[in-house]
């Protein structure tokens, strides 16, 4: 069965506080889209590996490949104005039924297992998302400008990447974008598909402010 993965990385870095989008910023030898990848390629040589990238930023990431002898092999696509768009350009180079899967680019320290489990299970399930457990307490927000203690163990944090047939996920994203979409379940769910929950590894964070980063320095 052919398998893609489309890593979308087309963060600015507003909120790391750089002028460098967070997916070029150095953690430990190299940036950490490249860590991500090697994620990817460690699962599965054969996995095709689709990166999404501004167009202004393909030519500094080409840069960085050759300035780190970045072997692992990958194809190019342009970034759209929201995740939605990026992950549809990301879809147009998916060419064969199959599983894909849907990555955050700052998303370095998924663990091999949950890719695996994750694409396993997709074979069945059709959309498949990683899950963790909440560990802290959670407060709602109501209507009438209070908040009220929720029970923790009725949600779940979800993570990438999140797994569906090829022509499932095709299909989902000939819907018109709405601000809802937040993630790619979420675009499914719209159609009403139901999604499937693995579990995921804690480590699995996403690498959006300066403190992330030197959690990741840390788990390196």
């Amino acid at each position: 069965m052919k398998k893609y993965v489309i890593i979308v990385a087309g963060g600015k870095g507003l909120r790391m506080g750089s002028d460098l989008p967070k997916q070029f910023l150095p953690m430990g030898d190299k940036p950490v889209l490249m860590h991500t990848l090697e994620a990817f390629r460690r699962y599965e040589e054969t996995l095709q590996i689709i990166v999404v990238l501004p167009r202004e930023q393909q030519d500094f990431w080409k840069q960085l490949c050759q300035k780190h002898s970045f072997a692992v092999e990958h194809t190019l696509a342009d970034g759209g104005e929201t995740r939605f768009h990026s992950v549809k350009n990301g879809l147009a180079l998916v060419q064969e039924p199959g599983l894909v899967g849907v990555h955050d680019g700052v998303r370095p320290f998924v663990s091999v297992e949950v890719i695996r489990r994750c694409y396993d299970l997709a074979k069945v399930q059709k959309a498949v998302i990683p899950v963790v457990d909440v560990v802290e307490t959670l407060r709602h927000l109501t209507d009438a400008g209070r908040s009220e203690t929720v029970s923790r163990n009725d949600y779940k944090l979800v993570q990438t990447p999140q797994v569906f047939d090829v022509e499932l996920l095709k299909q989902a994203y000939t819907q018109e974008f709405t601000p809802f979409f937040t993630d790619d379940a979420s675009v499914v769910e719209a159609m009403g598909i139901p999604v499937c929950l693995a579990e995921g590894n804690r480590e699995n964070i996403k690498i959006t402010t300066p403190f992330d980063l030197k959690v990741g320095s840390a788990l390196l």
